[in-house]
This record gives C-alpha cells, sequence and structure tokens, in this order.
C-alpha cells in the first residue's frame, strides 16, 4: 500500500510539474484529481507534433538561383554569384531549420498543455491559468 501511494504520489507531481496548469481544488477529491489529470495527460500525448521542412539543401538551391540571377544582372560572372549565393543559402538554410525546430517544439508543448487544461475544464474543474 505505501508503495502504490509513493507511486502515485511521484507521479502526480511529475504530471503536475509537466503540465503547468493551475487548479482551485477546493472540494476536489485528490484522487479523482490524480486520475484524471493523469488521463488528460495521456491525451495530450496523442499531439502531433509538426516536422520542418526544407532546410539547408533547399536553402543552398535558392540561394545559388538568386546569386546566379543577381550576378547576372549585375553584369558579372553567373559562377561567382552562384558561389556566393550557395554559401549564404547554406548558412541561412541551417539557421532558418534550427530556428523552425525550436518554434514547432514550443507550438507542440503549448498545445499539449492546451489539450490537459481543456481535458481538465471539461471534467469539472477550475483551470485558473
Amino acid at each position: 500500500m505505501k508503495k502504490f501511494l509513493l507511486i502515485i504520489g511521484l507521479l502526480s507531481f511529475q504530471v503536475s510539474a509537466w503540465a503547468n496548469i493551475v487548479v482551485d481544488k477546493k472540494g476536489v477529491d485528490e484522487k479523482d484529481y490524480i486520475f484524471d489529470l493523469h488521463e488528460c495527460t495521456e491525451l495530450s500525448q496523442l499531439a502531433q507534433k509538426k516536422t520542418t521542412q526544407g532546410g539547408a539543401i533547399s536553402g543552398t538551391a535558392k540561394g545559388a538561383a538568386l546569386g546566379a540571377a543577381a550576378g547576372a544582372i549585375s553584369g558579372g560572372s553567373g559562377t561567382d554569384g552562384a558561389k556566393t549565393g550557395a554559401a549564404i543559402g547554406l548558412v541561412g538554410g541551417v539557421l532558418g531549420k534550427g530556428r523552425s525546430n525550436r518554434q514547432n517544439a514550443a507550438n507542440h508543448e503549448q498545445e499539449k498543455e492546451t489539450i490537459v487544461k481543456n481535458c481538465m475544464t471539461n471534467r469539472g474543474y477550475v483551470v485558473l491559468n
């Protein structure tokens, strides 16, 4: 029995720390709250994480094309412009993909938190944040 209560307590702490929601627990049975929070957290795991499209290769190709076009328009060699554009496109593609990955991760965590909040609200809890 002590092990069971310890596991429930640890699970409750872990889930509550992850979910970052504030619930008014006045008149709430603690066991029901822990069970509902666990179920809502499990539901939030169904949220799909978006993948980042493009990246270094597409950035290089776009940079090379733009560099070649700019070089041709200015009367210079299209090859030199393409090389410069490819280098700039590669760096821009890598940085852009990293930024997109971080943004997607933040959006994914926000979506999971929203699912937990909505689930708890639908189960009759007063979510304060």
